[in-house]
């Protein structure tokens, strides 16, 4: 959904998300059959014998629709606990393995770094996005949130399986 020139998208407001939620938001609504599986997914026990319940906070309205990358992160900027939101974007309803796009809400702005220090992080800036199966959305945001991995780590996982989507180990 394109937003006409001169006018600002107005996004629901994301209130009560516990530190420990992970935050999963649909821009996508051409698909209901596929969300309600992501859905189903992300509500599963997850971890090595199913031991943890899944918590995860669900954004599901409408005025998210077509709501870019750019504007999910402007959106929930002001949550200082937030280290990664899950978008269910059109890849993710149309994709097999139902892969949504992680962005870590945590990056330098390489226009503020002095590239007499920063070079190295100037030319090769750390990775902002990769994709994920919801089978595994509950570990990364809790090895991130617990600060156990980084988000490149996780990056760097999803882009080197042949389909670059990240999964539950």
């Amino acid at each position: 959904m394109t937003m006409p020139e001169g006018l600002e998208r107005v996004l629901t407001e994301i209130a009560g998300r516990d530190m420990f939620d992970a935050l999963v938001i649909r821009t996508d609504f051409s698909d209901d059959e596929s969300w309600n599986a992501v859905v189903g997914e992300l509500y599963r026990p997850w971890g090595p014998a199913d031991e943890f319940p899944a918590t995860v906070q669900v954004v599901d309205a409408p005025d998210w629709s077509g709501a870019t990358a750019d504007e999910v992160l402007a959106a929930v900027d002001e949550d200082e606990y937030l280290s990664v939101v899950f978008l269910a974007d059109c890849h993710t309803m149309q994709s097999p393995a139902r892969a949504l796009l992680a962005l870590t809400t945590i990056w330098e702005d390489e226009g503020d770094l002095d590239p007499v220090y920063y070079q190295e992080l100037i030319e090769s800036p750390e990775p902002r996005e990769f994709r994920a199966a919801p089978a595994t959305v509950h570990a990364v945001h809790a090895n991130l949130t617990l600060g156990n991995m980084g988000f490149a780590e996780f990056a760097a996982a999803a882009s080197a399986e042949p389909d670059q989507v990240r999964r539950p180990i």
